[in-house]
């Protein structure tokens, strides 16, 4: 018989983690799905990232996404942006990417970096999933940093940002530059494959019609009633700007980001199958 002991701090670095604080900035945290036969020194396995929305379910999308990470050789890595962070009982900030000199969309990077540095995953690029906050943040993000997107699916944005400087930010990209600090370069957007999705039963609007609220611009409505109709509107956004999406509406689904996920899940496949 082996006498063998676990390894009582190893094991926690393996399957299901914890949730780890970001090297960068302690107040994000991060937790990971890394497939327990994954080794220092295999090949690095694709970095998939899951987006939480307002109700900040990173817990539950890394656990949904644990077999799809052992069948198909990837980490699954899901970021914690707290609410609250800054002011009592917020909610939105990370999904614009900057909230009060605090860049979520760096903070999304340094902690992917640090996650290869110590779970040996591939960096340069990834895959990127939100649904709902989630997809706000997902094709913002997309806008700022296409170079590091191997794909990127936008769920059920109930807000959208369309590639249209003559609005202004955050309806449009007027003024990304000078807020930013980085162009939107369109070549590299079309580079990286998109897909939308949403719920066919997605159609209640009493969370994104909301005039007066703290992430309410006027002109949202002028995008759509519903997440179905402001999918819609980005899509077309999308195409009229030369970027190809693929778009999924699932049936009987309304907003519940964990139904959606079988779809998303036949999406990264795709994707994972062509590197």
């Amino acid at each position: 018989m082996s006498t063998t002991e676990p390894d009582s701090e190893g094991a926690n670095f393996i399957g299901g983690t914890p949730f780890f604080a970001s090297r960068h900035d302690q107040r994000l945290q991060y937790a990971l799905y890394v497939p327990k036969d994954h080794t220092p020194d295999a090949a690095p396995l694709p970095l998939i990232v899951i987006q939480h929305g307002t109700g900040r379910s990173a817990e539950l999308y890394r656990d949904r996404w644990k077999s799809f990470a052992i069948e198909h050789r990837c980490v699954i890595l899901t970021p914690l942006f707290p609410a609250g962070l800054v002011e009592p009982r917020e909610l939105h900030s990370f999904k614009f990417l900057e909230y009060k000199g605090i860049r979520f969309d760096e903070e999304l990077l340094h902690i992917v970096d640090e996650v290869g540095e110590g779970f040996n995953t591939e960096t340069e690029t990834f895959y990127l999933h939100g649904f709902s906050g989630g997809g706000q943040f997902a094709h913002r993000f997309f806008y700022a940093r296409p170079d590091r997107l191997a794909a990127v699916s936008i769920g059920a944005p109930g807000r959208i940002t369309q590639l249209d400087d003559s609005l202004p930010w955050w309806l449009g990209t007027g003024g990304f530059e000078e807020r930013f600090g980085i162009a939107i370069d369109l070549d590299a957007l079309r580079r990286v494959p998109v897909q939308m999705i949403v719920g066919g039963d997605d159609v209640e609007t009493w969370e994104i019609n909301n005039p007066g609220g703290p992430n309410w611009m006027d002109g949202v409505e002028k995008t759509g009633g519903t997440r179905i109709e402001r999918l819609e509107t980005l899509r077309a956004n999308f195409e009229a700007n030369g970027i190809d999406v693929r778009f999924d509406v699932v049936p009987g689904v309304a907003h519940k980001g964990s139904e959606v996920i079988p779809v998303v899940q036949e999406f990264m496949a795709d994707q994972l199958s062509r590197r």
